[in-house]
């Protein structure tokens, strides 16, 4: 269903807004605090100053960032899985996990200007799609690092639609890592970071902004049947809460459709379907 068109006071006050909001948030996050990154001497120094950085810069241009049930993340190992509706949503979970959490990205994101520099930094691991060996290398180096003491923060959806809201299928990697390592999978939900930062926008809208911490989904085997259920557990926990349509339950017409295999891939298996995109 297509949204309600907002009134024109509604869009010259998000014009405006957007004027003076997104040139702020730029400067201050890339001229002081990315650089800031990038000469700090250790990572748990690093990762403070990152989650710091995004709260500092949000506040300077008025979005409240609410967080919810952060009780829920145990202290031990654990695989945060996250919608993913906007290039803010890194951030915003980089400001409301604890630095112990090491975000999972696809390996394009480290050829990015600058900003790959400053991940890199930050001490994120990244995915190569483009290698199925490197890829699975990489997989089991994630799972050895779960299963040393390590949490990781995964988008399932590996990617995100900016101008077709919705919940976009999940992919296994997140959850199969979390069944092999033994480890808890915690939902997570970001709502409304589309409309703050996308949808076609590009600048900033003043949007309210929250993050909300799901129980803890504990696997039951490392099978392809428990990978699914692990999947499925978290997936409508999140569907129920972000806020926007499941795009999967729209298009999906036969239990027996072609997602339903990706669970059989093991560590050798192409990362594109265990990770998936940009």
């Amino acid at each position: 269903m297509t949204p309600p068109r907002p009134s024109t006071l509604r869009r010259c006050a998000d014009g405006l807004y957007c004027l003076v909001a997104t040139p702020v948030f730029c400067v201050v996050m890339f001229g002081f605090f990315c650089p800031l990154v990038l000469v700090s001497p250790t990572l748990p120094l690093r990762r403070a100053i990152g989650r710091a950085a995004v709260h500092v810069c949000l506040a300077l241009i008025g979005q409240r960032l609410r967080r919810e049930a952060m009780n829920g993340l145990p202290d031990t190992p654990a695989v945060v899985v996250s919608n993913h509706a906007s290039y803010m949503d890194g951030l915003i979970l980089t400001a409301v996990l604890p630095g112990r959490f090491t975000f999972v990205v696809q390996d394009g994101a480290a050829r990015w200007p600058f900003v790959g520099r400053v991940l890199r930094r930050m001490g994120v691991s990244f995915i190569n799609r483009s290698s199925v060996r490197a890829g699975a290398q990489q997989t089991r180096q994630l799972m050895k690092r779960l299963k040393c003491g390590e949490s990781l923060a995964i988008f399932a959806e590996g990617t995100f639609d900016d101008h077709a809201p919705g919940l976009l299928p999940f992919k296994n990697g997140a959850f199969l890592l979390a069944a092999r390592a033994e480890v808890p999978v915690v939902p997570a939900v970001i709502r409304n970071s589309r409309e703050m930062l996308g949808a076609g926008w590009r600048g900033f809208r003043w949007r309210p902004v929250s993050v909300v911490i799901g129980p803890p989904c504990l696997p039951t085997g490392s099978d392809r049947a428990a990978v699914a259920a692990l999947k499925q557990q978290a997936r409508h926990w999140i569907a129920a809460r972000c806020g926007e349509p499941d795009l999967e339950a729209l298009t999906d017409t036969s239990p027996d459709a072609e997602p339903d295999a990706e669970p059989d891939a093991g560590p050798d298996a192409g990362p594109d379907a265990r990770f998936g995109g940009p």
